[in-house]
C-alpha cells in the first residue's frame, strides 16, 4: 500500500469501455505490482453500458491509494476529449506514464519496477517496452508475438533487452503494443501535430515517442494483448480500418518526411484498391489510386515502381 502523502512516480492510464468480462484481470495486474515507489492508476470508465463502473468502484474502495476512478455519463472518446480528461486527473508531478486498456492485462508483478529503474538509470532512453502474448478471444487461445531479431542483446538486472531502431518500428508486425510501454512524462506530440491527424492511434503516438529518444525492448513477456471483435473499434469494418490507416500513415509521411512508412502505405493502398475492385466500387478505386499517386513524392513513387518491376523480373 502507498503512503497517500507521497507523490506517485508513475501514472498508469487505463481507458475502459464495456470491459466488464476482463476488467478484474486488468486491475489485478496493477495492484499486484511490487515497487519501491508509489504509483497511481487513473481508471477512466467512458460511460460503459455494462458493469465496468461497478468493478472500478469496488477496486477504488479496496485500493484507494492506487486506483483513481473517473466515471463518465457521456462517451468522451467519441468527442475526442478522452486524453485531456485522463491527463487532467493525473498527478501533476508524476515522472513516468504507463498504459493498459481495460481489456488487456499485465502478468509480471515486477514490470513497473524494472521499467522505471531502467529509465532512472538510462537518461538517454525515452521509453521502455517488452514482449507480450496475444489472447484470441474468439478461440480462447494464446498466440506468441514475434520478437525483433538481429539486434544486439544486452542485460539489465538479469533481464535481456534490445534497443530497436526506427527501421524495426516500421516492420510488420509492430514490435510492441501500448500495454507494454512505460515512458517519460514529456510531451511527445505538439498540439499542432496532434490536430493534423484524424485519429491518433497507438502506432502513430509511439512513433513520436521513438523520436524523443531511445527505446529499450525487454525480451520477457510481461503482458497480454486481447484481440476481439468488441471494444473501442467495434463496428469499424476492415475496409474502414484500412482507410483510416492509409490516411494517418500518409499524414505521417508528409508531416515528418518519413520514407520508412512507405511500405505500410503501399500495403494499405493495394489492399484498399483490390478490395474496391472486387466490390466493383470503381469510383473509390480511382479515388484511392489518385490519393496514392499524388500523395507520394515523385522520387519515392519512382523508387516504388522500380522496385516492383525488379521484383517481377527476378
Amino acid at each position: 500500500m502507498m503512503d497517500e502523502e507521497k507523490v506517485p512516480l508513475v501514472t498508469i492510464r487505463c481507458a475502459v469501455y464495456n470491459h466488464e468480462p476482463y476488467l478484474r484481470q486488468c486491475l489485478d495486474g496493477f495492484v499486484m505490482q511490487r515497487t519501491n515507489f508509489p504509483f497511481e492508476a487513473i481508471v477512466h470508465d467512458d460511460a460503459s453500458t455494462d458493469g465496468s463502473a461497478a468493478i472500478i468502484r469496488e477496486y477504488a474502495e479496496k485500493y484507494p491509494d492506487i486506483i483513481k476512478p473517473i466515471y463518465e455519463t457521456e462517451n468522451q472518446y467519441s468527442k475526442g476529449t478522452l486524453n485531456k480528461i485522463i491527463l487532467a486527473a493525473s498527478h501533476p508531478e508524476s515522472k513516468y506514464i504507463a498504459f493498459c486498456e481495460g481489456d488487456d492485462y499485465w502478468t509480471d508483478p515486477d514490470k513497473l519496477q524494472l521499467q522505471v529503474e531502467f529509465l532512472e538509470t538510462h537518461p538517454d532512453f525515452f521509453m521502455t517496452c517488452h514482449a507480450f502474448k496475444y489472447y484470441m478471444q474468439d478461440s480462447k487461445t494464446f498466440v506468441p508475438h514475434d520478437f525483433v531479431e538481429g539486434q544486439q542483446i544486452e542485460e539489465f538486472h538479469g533481464r535481456e533487452y534490445i534497443t530497436p531502431t526506427m527501421e524495426n518500428y516500421f516492420v510488420s508486425p509492430w514490435f510492441t503494443q501500448l500495454l507494454t510501454i512505460v515512458c517519460r512524462r514529456k510531451r511527445w506530440m505538439s498540439p499542432e501535430t496532434f490536430r493534423q491527424y484524424k485519429r491518433v492511434y497507438d502506432y502513430i503516438m509511439c512513433y513520436y515517442m521513438m523520436k524523443m529518444g531511445k527505446c529499450a525492448l525487454f525480451k520477457d513477456e510481461m503482458g497480454v494483448y486481447r484481440k476481439q471483435s468488441a471494444g473501442v473499434f467495434s463496428g469499424v469494418d476492415e475496409t474502414k480500418w484500412r482507410e483510416l490507416s492509409f490516411s494517418e500513415n500518409m499524414t505521417l509521411y508528409h508531416l515528418e518526411n518519413e520514407k520508412l512508412v512507405i511500405p505500410k502505405l503501399n500495403y494499405c493502398f493495394l489492399e484498399l484498391f483490390k478490395g474496391y475492385l472486387r466490390k466493383k466500387q470503381l469510383g473509390k478505386a480511382a479515388s484511392i489510386l489518385m490519393r496514392y499517386v499524388t500523395g507520394l513524392k515523385f522520387n519515392h513513387l519512382a523508387e516504388v515502381i522500380i522496385n516492383k518491376v525488379r521484383g517481377k523480373n527476378r
